[in-house]
C-alpha cells in the first residue's frame, strides 16, 4: 500500500513511523501540496480540494521540469475538475530513480500514481514531453483515459539532433515570459546533465506521431505560432489531416512552447470549451491578449454544440 503523508499544515507523520517529507516553505498555488510514495519513490504532487464527484484532470509536465510551471493553468481549472499536478519520479521535488525512466516508464508511473489516489478514469493535460507520456498512457491504458489534451507536443525526429534541440530551446527561452526562468532553472539544475542527455535520447526515439494519430478518444492539440520546437501551424494541420481521427487542433497566436505558463487564461478557456464540446472561440475574459483559432477538427471528433 502506498504511503500518503499528511496535507500541508496538518503536521504529524504518515502513520508508519516514518517522518513526513518537508513541503515547500511557501505554497506555489492554491492547490494543496502533498507527498506520497510510489514503488518506493517519494513523489511530490499538488491537488485541488474539488468535490469528490468532479471529473478528474491530471496535468503532466515537460522535459526536465516539475509540475510547477503548469500551475497557472491548473489553478484556473481547480474549481471545475479534481485537479492533480504531480512531479513524476526523477523530476522536480520527487526523488531520483536508480534506473532512468523512459517514456513508457513515465506512463506506467502516472498510472500507478492514479492507482495510489484511487482514480480509475482521467483526462490528461500534457505539455511538451508530457504529451508523449499521455500517448503512451493511452496505448497501455485506453480504458482509463477519457480525453487527452496535448499542449505543444514534443518528441520524435523533429527535435533531433541534440544541438538542434538546444538551439530550439534557446530561441524559445527568449519568447517566454521572463518569470519562467525563475521557475525552470531550479528544475533543470535538479534534473542534471546526465539525466537530460538520457531523457533526450529516449524522447527523440519515441514514435510520437504514430501514437498521436492512433488515439481513438477526443483529443485536443494546442500549439503556439511562435513555438520554435514545433512545425508551423500549416504543417501541423497537414499532419493531423492524414487520418480520420478524433483530433481537434487549436492555435494560440503569440504563444511559444510553455503555453500552460505563458497563456493560462486562453488555454484554460480552450480546455473548458473542449471538455464541454463547445465551439472554440476567443476567451471573452481576455480581449486582445492572444487570438485563439480552431484550424482542424477530425471527422470523428465530437461536433461543437449548436453546429450543423
Amino acid at each position: 500500500m502506498a504511503r500518503v503523508t499528511s496535507p500541508r499544515g496538518s503536521g504529524g507523520s504518515s502513520g508508519s513511523g516514518e517522518q513526513t517529507r518537508k513541503l515547500p516553505r511557501r505554497p506555489a498555488s492554491a492547490l494543496a501540496e502533498r507527498w506520497t510514495t510510489i514503488d518506493g519513490i517519494d513523489v511530490f504532487y499538488r491537488e485541488s480540494p474539488a468535490p469528490p464527484d468532479a471529473p478528474v484532470m491530471m496535468h503532466v509536465h515537460g522535459f526536465g521540469l516539475s509540475g510547477r510551471y503548469l500551475l497557472p493553468t491548473a489553478e484556473l481549472l481547480r474549481d471545475e475538475f479534481h485537479t492533480l499536478v504531480p512531479d513524476l519520479p526523477g523530476f522536480g521535488r520527487s526523488d531520483k530513480v536508480d534506473v532512468p525512466l523512459d517514456v513508457p516508464d513515465l506512463a506506467h508511473a502516472a498510472a500507478r500514481f492514479l492507482d495510489d489516489r484511487g482514480i480509475d478514469k482521467v483526462t490528461l493535460v500534457g505539455n511538451s514531453m508530457g504529451c508523449p507520456v499521455i500517448c503512451e498512457f493511452a496505448y497501455h491504458y485506453p480504458e482509463r483515459l477519457e480525453r487527452a489534451i496535448l499542449v505543444s507536443p514534443a518528441g520524435g525526429v523533429q527535435n533531433q539532433p541534440l544541438r538542434r534541440a538546444i538551439g530550439q530551446l534557446t530561441r524559445d527561452g527568449t519568447r517566454e515570459p521572463r518569470r519562467m526562468v525563475r521557475v525552470a532553472t531550479p528544475d533543470y539544475l535538479r534534473f542534471g546533465v546526465p539525466s537530460t542527455v538520457r531523457m533526450f535520447r529516449a524522447l527523440t526515439q519515441y514514435p510520437s506521431l504514430e501514437r498521436l494519430l492512433a488515439l481513438r478518444i477526443p483529443t485536443l492539440v494546442v500549439i503556439g505560432d511562435r513555438d520554435p520546437l514545433m512545425p508551423g501551424p500549416a504543417r501541423v494541420k497537414e499532419i493531423a489531416s492524414r487520418t480520420d481521427n478524433h483530433v481537434l487542433l487549436v492555435t494560440i497566436e503569440g504563444a511559444a512552447h510553455a503555453i500552460n505558463f505563458s497563456h493560462p487564461g486562453e488555454l484554460a478557456h480552450v480546455i473548458r470549451s473542449f471538455m464541454a464540446d463547445e465551439p472554440i472561440v476567443d476567451d471573452p475574459d481576455s480581449p486582445g491578449h492572444a487570438r485563439v483559432r480552431e484550424i482542424h477538427r477530425g471527422v470523428f471528433h465530437p461536433r461543437a454544440k449548436g453546429s450543423a
